[in-house]
């Protein structure tokens, strides 16, 4: 991603040397690796059922209304033998072709230094460099990777709103006395979630995999048993049954392609989680416990639907004896609560991988875990998200009413996941054109087909996701636009270092004991707040560092080449500090370095030089003027540099100018 000039202590800390990458290989670290030697059962049966717990939440809980939203939903078809078999065998065939062979066989192996999802994957793409071409290119790949991140904020808001209100309208189906509770039930258990993410997901995420594995057993064994009493279901597994049901029912049938959907919602989360668990152990968990599992449950409500079609309203609590009618509610929730935690501490690591790229403004990140970097809590995050789950649920009021705006957002992004993929593929792997495009147009059109039958819930709830999606789009490249624009007008008015160092020559200024860290966005030109500080004051203290922060289109630097120490004329240095964009740069840990690295000096006699600007609007305003109104809101609210860099806030000393944009 592109450097970030601002004199303000990277105002937004990127800066990110992607040439300088290249020509680096895809490596892996630990577990997160993907590489080809073999792993003993032993280790990865763990890390499986860890993924378990947070990779497929969000997939293994979509047995509570995917089908009953093919039967029964806005577009439902009629629960006919023929419609029965045929929407089977369109879920059978998505979960093979969409996560089996493209996520699991191939979209998994574009890993970024063993990270995933779709910013990983855009750091990928743009790290080409030096094509042919390339300019117009990575534009448009670069705004369809930020339209794809800006939607998953939609999916993120919508996920634990459905899942949740499906898990608890359970108990509308034991009697109808819980049905006028089920909506403050669902209510009080989203907002439980939401006031404990401040915790930390570390205790609780310790029980998640083993609550999975009694979640998937419970699901199989219910589709088993009625499975068993009608096995001619199984005749679904031939595909003439899904081209059958198509013929049969035209467009009707293309629209419950949208619902048939729901079925693989959670594709993307197996990508974007997978630096926490590695390619592997999620594949085991997929082939050994999940997709059996989910296939038994299926076919086990198709088997119910052509024996009884009147349970079409919510077959999956059907399945169960009446006795067990409360303790499904009770697991189903507990599970539809560890698929919505999946996506909440997801769109907490988008967020931050935002901010590092600079699409973001610097916002408060906490850390819940001292072992687990990836454990963090961003507190004006989740309050967005608790507001917008409870306005959509209060809305929307049902989950079936919450399905029709559920998957437009998600099919968008899968489809953009695909056309980056492909990028990948023909450019870092070297993969002919002859394989990469009938693959890529395969994967392609099975994506824009459910693409197509989810666009027509636009106008009954899809325009949710979707408007939220501009609306962050709009918000991440006005601020990108902003930084680079307040980058041009510093440079524009700013001194080369070098041409700084070369007028002082034997009229050194005069030096005061101590020392001085000037931070800057672009280590060739000198610091405004240096240039404040010699212009007013007069002095150079004694040890003079000129500090950078940097963010590479990697998602971890190693600590080892983190930070960098240049001597420079006057005894004064210049230290870089690389970070990748799933790293939180710290001033304490650059310090620690730089006396590892041989530079001594106490904290307490080191003074922070930053260039604070009021920005201005202009006459002749580089961008739109409502959007550098925008900007320039998002300034005013974007967390201070003391804070963000954990800085000693009583060795800073701020040095302002205005700028107009």
């Amino acid at each position: 991603m592109s450097s970030d000039p601002s004199s303000h202590g990277p105002g937004s800390p990127t800066s990110a040397g992607s040439a300088a990458l290249v020509s680096t290989p895809s490596s892996s670290h630990g577990h997160r690796a993907s590489g080809t030697g073999p792993e003993p059962f032993a280790r990865l049966a763990p890390l499986a059922l860890g993924a378990l717990g947070i990779v497929y939440g969000d997939i293994g809980t979509s047995p509570l209304y995917a089908l009953r939203d093919c039967f029964s939903g806005e577009h439902g078809i009629a629960p006919t033998p023929e419609n029965v078999l045929g929407v089977l065998s369109l879920v059978f065939w998505s979960l093979i072709i969409v996560i089996s062979v493209k996520y699991l066989g191939f979209v998994m192996r574009a890993d970024n230094r063993g990270e995933g999802g779709i910013l990983a994957l855009l750091a990928l793409v743009v790290q080409r460099g030096g094509r042919e071409g390339s300019g117009a290119q990575r534009m448009v790949l670069l705004t369809l990777g930020l339209f794809g991140a800006a939607l998953l904020y939609g999916d993120g808001v919508i996920t634990p709103a459905v899942s949740v209100l499906s898990a608890v309208e359970g108990l509308g189906v034991a009697t109808p006395l819980f049905t006028p509770y089920v909506l403050p039930i669902a209510l009080v258990i989203l907002l439980a979630l939401f006031l404990v993410q401040s915790k930390g997901t570390g205790g609780i995420g310790r029980v998640f995999g083993p609550l999975m594995v009694v979640w998937f057993t419970v699901i199989a064994v219910l589709g088993a048993h009625e499975l068993l009493r009608n096995l001619s279901v199984l005749q679904a597994l031939v595909p003439t049954h899904a081209v059958r049901f198509f013929a049969q029912n035209g467009w009707h049938g293309f629209l419950v392609l949208g619902a048939v959907f729901l079925v693989v919602t959670g594709g993307e989360a197996l990508y974007a989680d997978m630096g926490h668990f590695g390619y592997r152990p999620i594949r085991l968990a997929w082939f050994a416990v999940v997709l059996p599992a989910l296939l038994l449950n299926y076919f086990g409500q198709g088997a119910l639907l052509l024996r009884d079609p009147s349970v079409a309203v919510n077959p999956f609590f059907h399945l169960a004896p009446d006795w067990a009618l409360y303790p499904l509610v009770a697991l189903a929730t507990a599970a539809t609560v560890i698929a919505s935690q999946a996506l909440i501490s997801g769109v907490f690591s988008i967020t931050r991988q935002a901010i590092q790229l600079g699409y973001w403004p610097r916002l408060e990140v906490v850390h819940t875990s001292a072992e687990e970097q990836g454990q963090i809590y961003l507190p004006g995050v989740n309050i967005a998200l608790l507001v917008g789950v409870m306005l959509v649920v209060l809305g929307f009021r049902s989950s079936a009413a919450l399905t029709a705006a559920y998957g437009i957002a998600v099919t968008a992004t899968m489809g953009i996941t695909t056309c980056l993929a492909y990028v990948v593929a023909r450019e870092r792997w070297g993969v002919p054109r002859a394989i990469a495009v009938p693959l890529g147009a395969a994967f392609l059109a099975v994506d824009l087909a459910f693409f197509g039958a989810n666009f027509v819930k636009v106008a009954h709830g899809g325009w949710l996701p979707l408007t939220m999606g501009v609306v962050l789009f709009t918000l991440m490249t006005t601020w990108k636009r902003g930084r680079e624009l307040l980058g041009q007008k510093l440079r524009a008015a700013s001194l080369g270092l070098k041409d700084l160092l070369e007028s002082f020559g034997e009229n050194a200024p005069h030096r005061v004991p101590g020392t001085a860290i000037f931070m800057t966005g672009n280590p060739e030109i000198a610091p405004s707040a240096m240039l404040h500080n010699l212009k007013h004051n007069k002095v150079l203290h004694e040890q003079t560092l000129l500090l950078t922060i940097t963010t590479e289109d990697v998602p971890h630097v190693p600590s080892a080449e983190r930070v960098t120490v240049e001597s420079l004329p006057l005894g004064m240095r210049r230290i870089t500090a690389r970070y990748g964009f799933m790293d939180d740069p710290s001033i304490p840990d650059i310090l620690k370095r730089c006396r590892e690295a041989g530079l001594p000096f106490s904290v307490m006699n080191t003074s922070f030089f930053l260039g604070r600007e009021t920005l201005i609007i202009s006459k002749h305003p580089g961008m739109a003027r409502w959007r550098e109104l925008l900007f320039l809101w998002m300034s005013r609210n974007a967390r201070s540099a003391t804070a963000f860099f954990r800085i000693p806030p009583n060795r800073v000393v701020e040095l302002g100018a205005q700028v107009e944009l």
